[in-house]
């Protein structure tokens, strides 16, 4: 312990307020436990400042002007005037009023709030340091700890984020102008979701991706939608290609990507200059190649935590480390690196501290692209159903057949159901399309239930809506749907 720190003491140590931390800590509050959150920055952490929530209203915001500019076929002529500093000013104002919200809950569950940075001293105590001139630090020790600090940006080589053109998707989404053109590097969710805000910014678009598609981990079908809008769009792909330096010969900058393995040039608005390398010369770059756990600021080892050689905390089902009493939840604990994921891990580790019977089960934990189309699973998809020993039977019904879709103008994708043939349970879902993100949450809890294809089929859904797209879905499955051909 440093001389002259204060020591106090808390039933629960939190660190990270994000969905993960701040869940915990406030139904830890609930559970009439002592609780003391530490954040360093922002109370909501990344999703709520920098990630989830900032970047759906520019999602929200691109889609609103996009869609009255394209909107002919309805008889709307319009071209939008857009101000990126206005609609980045609106976003700003959505992101303070949640995260206003959550030092509120926190407060009003009697959650003690510590800004600073936590790092451990052994396993019953941590120091915070206050950050700010003369503001020092304090030792606190706890009974239970929980470990919430998140995760960052992963950087590539030549391509600091300290250098001006080149940014992370924390600095996309408060620029204060609209670029003449981007390269977008990495085609995951991150990538996407920004390279279509942009896109419909007016941004000439270019995407570098080292695998040979977009979204890697999705299956094909749910791509291709995306894939086309994306076209239709005009953004670019240069796939089976690395970004590996950048420099800049005149007032814009020049991206050098080189093929993965050999992999010959395919794609993109690029200067070849051979048949393999190429140069994109654009205004700036946005480096989103995924996310990586916070965990090395922590001093773990002086609490005994082991990570994995990824950094990532090892958990049990019940969210705790190889040390029994200090948890890890969020995306410190891997992937799926999801913020409902991390909120959910978060109340079952503040549960089970408080002697609950609570544990974690990700079977019906629903995963979303907001992409344009957005992408929506849970559960098992039918390769993942056979390989599980399952006989599997599935349902689809198009968009395209959806009196409400066609009526929103938005009508591509589907919906999709796999269940066990022999008995009807539910097994999984994926559905792309408009208002996918929405519409996965009757499947969750489908599968949460135990709910059959019948149970599906036969409630009675509203209409004009899209969720009879699952209803018709499910009676697909069985054989007998009335307004797309049966398989």
């Amino acid at each position: 312990m440093v001389v002259g720190d204060v020591t106090t003491a808390t039933d629960v140590l939190v660190i990270g307020a994000g969905p993960a931390g701040y869940v915990a800590a406030i139904r830890a509050g609930q559970l009439d436990l002592d609780v003391t959150l530490v954040e360093k920055e922002a109370y909501g952490g990344t999703c709520l400042n920098h990630g989830c929530i900032p970047s759906k209203a520019l999602i929200t915001a691109t889609d609103v002007a996009h869609g009255a500019a394209t909107a002919e076929e309805m008889g709307i002529h319009a071209d939008p005037a857009i101000d990126l500093s206005g609609m980045v000013s609106w976003k700003d104002g959505v992101v303070d009023q949640l995260t206003s919200g959550v030092e509120k809950l926190c407060k009003a569950n009697q959650v003690s709030l510590l800004e600073g940075t936590a790092t451990f001293v052994d396993e019953h105590t941590a120091r915070i340091s206050h950050s700010g001139e003369g503001q020092g630090s304090e030792s606190l020790e706890f009974e239970h700890a929980i470990v919430a600090t998140g995760s960052r940006p992963i950087a590539i080589p030549d391509f600091s984020f300290d250098a001006d053109p080149v940014i992370d998707s924390r600095q996309a989404l408060a620029l204060d102008s609209v670029p003449d053109s981007l390269v977008v590097v990495g085609a995951g969710y991150i990538g996407m979701e920004l390279a279509s805000v942009y896109a419909k910014l007016g941004t000439d678009v270019t995407v570098v991706e080292m695998l040979d598609s977009i979204l890697p981990g999705y299956d094909d079908d749910l791509k291709r939608p995306v894939k086309q809008r994306a076209n239709d769009l005009g953004i670019e792909f240069v796939f089976e290609h690395t970004a590996s330096e950048w420099y800049e010969p005149d007032e814009d900058i020049r991206v050098v990507a080189e093929p993965v393995d050999g992999a010959a040039a395919n794609g993109g608005s690029a200067e070849a200059i051979d048949e393999e390398r190429l140069e994109l010369d654009v205004e700036k770059v946005l480096v989103a190649v995924g996310r990586e756990p916070v965990s090395d600021t922590l001093d773990l080892e002086a609490a005994g935590v082991e990570t994995d050689d990824r950094g990532i905390i090892q958990t049990d089902t019940r969210a705790r480390t190889n040390v029994d009493h200090i948890f890890a939840v969020g995306d410190v604990a891997g992937e799926p690196m999801l913020a409902h994921k991390g909120s959910m891990e978060g109340q079952t580790a503040a549960e089970v501290i408080a002697g609950e019977p609570a544990a974690i089960d990700h079977q019906a934990m629903p995963a979303v692209v907001f992409t344009d189309p957005e992408i929506a699973t849970v559960g098992l998809t039918e390769t993942d159903a056979e390989e599980a020993g399952y006989d599997p039977v599935v349902g689809q019904f198009p968009f395209r057949a959806s009196g409400r879709a066609l009526t929103t103008g938005d009508a591509d994708g589907f919906v999709k159901i796999v269940a066990e043939e022999s008995d009807g349970y539910v097994l999984g879902a994926s559905i792309v399309g408009p208002e996918a993100s929405e519409l996965i949450a009757e499947l969750c809890l489908a599968i949460e239930l135990g709910a059959t294809l019948e149970d599906v089929a036969s409630t009675v859904h509203a209409h004009p809506t899209l969720s009879e797209s699952v209803m018709e879905a499910a009676e697909n499955a069985l054989g007998h749907a009335i307004h797309t051909l049966n398989r």
